[in-house]
C-alpha cells in the first residue's frame, strides 16, 4: 500500500452540505476519489487520469415496434479504465440513463474491482428506455441490435458486460448470441450474468445478497456481536435483499423487518424469511404476508444492531440519518447513502460498510463466469460459494486493515484499497507517449 502524503487533491473543497446531496453520480464518484487520493502517496497525474473515463461510446438504437412502427433510442457504453484488466460493468435498460450517470457508475466498478482485487477495470452502459413499455419481442431486438451497435468495443478481452436494472440472464443470452453471430463463432465469455445453460455461473443471481450477508457475519465478528443475539432490518427484498436476509435467518440472525415498494412487514420476534416469497418468487408480496405493516422510512429508523438498505440509491439522506439508531449499516443497494448522511453517521459512530465492498459478489462470481466461459469448464455451486466466501474474506480483512491504521471510516478505508491498487498499476505500466 502507498504511504501517507501530505499531498492535497483538492478539486472538491468547498463544497456545502446542500451541493453534495444534490450531487450527480459522476460528481459523487470524482469527491471519493480526490478524498480516497488525499490519504495516499501518489502521482497527481494518474488521480488527473481517473477523473475521466478512457472512452465513452453513443450509439443510435433503431428497433421496428411490434406495431411497425420505427422507435429510435439512445445507448451508451462508457469505459473508464482498464490498467488492471477488461472493463467490467452493467448495462441497464431505464428511461433515466445518461452519459454522465454511465460515466459515473463506471467509475464505482472500477474502484469495486479493485476493492475485490480483480483482474477488470470498471465501465458502465446502457440504453434510455423504459423496459416496461417493451413487449419481449421488442426487447430481444433492441438487444441485439445494441449487441450489432457495441460490437467492436466488447469482447471477452475487452469489455464485459452483465445485467443491470432493467437487464437479467435472458437479456446476456440474446447479446452473447448476436454477438457470436456477428463473430462466426460462439463466444459465451463476452457477457456475464447468463444463464447456465449457455454459459453463465451456478451461485450468479444469489452472490451480491451472499456476499452482503457474509460481510454482516464478518462486521458482527469484528465488533465481537454473538449472531444469535443480533438483529437485522433488510429494506427491499428483491435479489439482493431476499438472499441476504435468508442467509442470514440461517446463520441465527433475527431479521425482523423486511421490505418492498408497498411497505415493510415488522415482526420484532423474527421473520421467517424462506417463507416470504422474494420478488422474483412473487412481486410485491411481502405486505401480503405481514400481520403488522410499517412504511420503508419507518424500517430504516427501527432500533435493529444492523441495517441493511438494499432496495434503491439515496435512501439514507441528512434528513433521516440523525433518526438511524443501528449500530452497523451494510448497504446491499448501489449508492444508498448519500454524502451528507455519510457525514451525520461517522459523527454518529454509525458503522456504514460501503457498497463496493458489500455487494461486490455479484462481480466477483462474473470473474468466476468469466474464468469457467474462458476455459470451458463450469464450476459446481459449492466451488462458487466457497470461493466467494475465500475472495469476500480477503477484501474484507484488507479494508480492515487500512482503517485499524489509518484511523478513518470504512468507506475511506475501502477506496483506499481500491485507488492504491489501482495506482500501482499505472505507475508500473506508465503513460503512453
Amino acid at each position: 500500500m502507498a504511504s501517507q502524503t501530505n499531498t492535497t487533491h483538492n478539486e472538491s473543497d468547498g463544497a456545502t452540505t446542500e451541493s453534495i446531496e444534490s450531487e450527480s453520480t459522476l460528481e459523487t464518484a470524482r469527491r471519493q476519489l480526490y478524498h480516497a487520493a488525499n490519504h495516499l502517496d501518489i502521482d497527481a497525474s494518474v488521480v488527473k487520469r481517473l477523473k475521466h473515463p478512457k472512452k465513452v461510446h453513443e450509439v443510435t438504437v433503431p428497433i421496428k415496434r411490434d406495431d411497425g412502427t420505427v422507435e429510435v433510442f439512445t445507448g451508451y457504453r462508457a469505459q473508464h479504465d482498464s490498467v488492471r484488466g477488461p472493463f467490467k460493468g452493467g448495462l441497464r435498460y431505464h428511461p433515466d440513463v445518461t452519459r454522465d450517470e454511465c460515466v459515473g457508475l463506471g467509475m464505482w466498478m472500477t474502484w469495486k474491482c479493485a476493492v475485490m482485487d480483480l483482474p477488470f477495470g470498471g465501465a458502465k452502459g446502457g440504453i434510455a428506455v423504459n423496459p416496461k413499455e417493451l413487449s419481449p419481442a421488442e426487447k430481444e431486438r433492441l438487444t441485439r441490435r445494441f449487441a450489432q451497435e457495441l460490437q467492436d468495443v466488447i469482447g471477452p478481452n475487452q469489455d464485459i458486460p452483465a445485467p443491470d436494472m432493467g437487464t437479467d440472464p435472458e437479456t446476456m443470452a440474446w447479446l452473447m448470441d448476436a454477438y457470436s453471430m456477428q463473430k462466426g463463432e460462439t463466444t459465451p465469455g463476452v457477457v456475464t450474468g447468463k444463464p447456465p445453460v449457455v454459459g453463465g455461473s451456478k451461485g450468479r443471481e444469489e452472490a451480491p445478497g451472499r456476499s452482503v450477508a457474509i460481510i454482516t457475519q464478518l462486521v458482527c465478528e469484528y465488533y465481537n456481536r454473538q449472531l444469535e443475539e443480533t438483529t437485522v432490518a433488510v429494506q427491499g427484498y428483491g435479489s439482493v435483499g431476499a438472499n441476504a436476509a435468508r442467509l442470514l435467518d440461517d446463520w441465527d440472525m433475527t431479521v425482523v423487518a423486511i421490505s418492498d415498494v408497498n411497505g415493510a412487514m415488522y415482526e420484532p420476534e423474527g421473520i421467517d424469511t424462506a417463507s416470504i416469497p422474494s420478488h422474483n418468487e412473487e412481486p410485491e408480496a411481502v405486505t401480503k404476508y405481514a400481520d403488522t405493516v410499517i412504511s420503508n422510512d419507518e424500517l430504516l429508523t427501527l432500533d435493529v444492531d444492523v441495517l441493511i438498505p438494499a432496495a434503491l440509491g439515496n435512501v439514507i439522506t441528512k434528513e433521516n440519518a440523525g433518526s438511524i439508531v443501528a449500530d452497523f449499516i451494510i448497504e446491499g443497494a448501489n449508492g444508498p447513502t448519500t454524502s451528507a448522511a455519510d457525514s451525520i453517521l461517522a459523527q454518529r459512530d454509525i458503522a456504514v460498510i460501503p457498497d463496493i465492498l458489500a455487494n461486490a459478489g455479484g462481480v466477483t462470481v462474473s470473474y468466476f463466469e468469466w474464468l469457467q466461459d474462458i476455459n470451458r469448464r463450469s464450476w459446481s455451486h459449492e466451488r462458487v460459494n466457497n470461493e466467494l466466501e475465500a475472495e469476500m474474506q480477503a477484501a474484507w480483512y484488507a479494508v480492515q486493515t487500512e482503517f485499524e491504521n489509518r484511523d478513518v471510516i470504512w468507506r475511506d478505508a475501502a477506496y483506499i484499497v481500491a485507488l492504491s491498487r489501482i495506482a500501482e498499476a499505472h505507475e508500473t505500466r506508465g503513460l503512453w507517449p
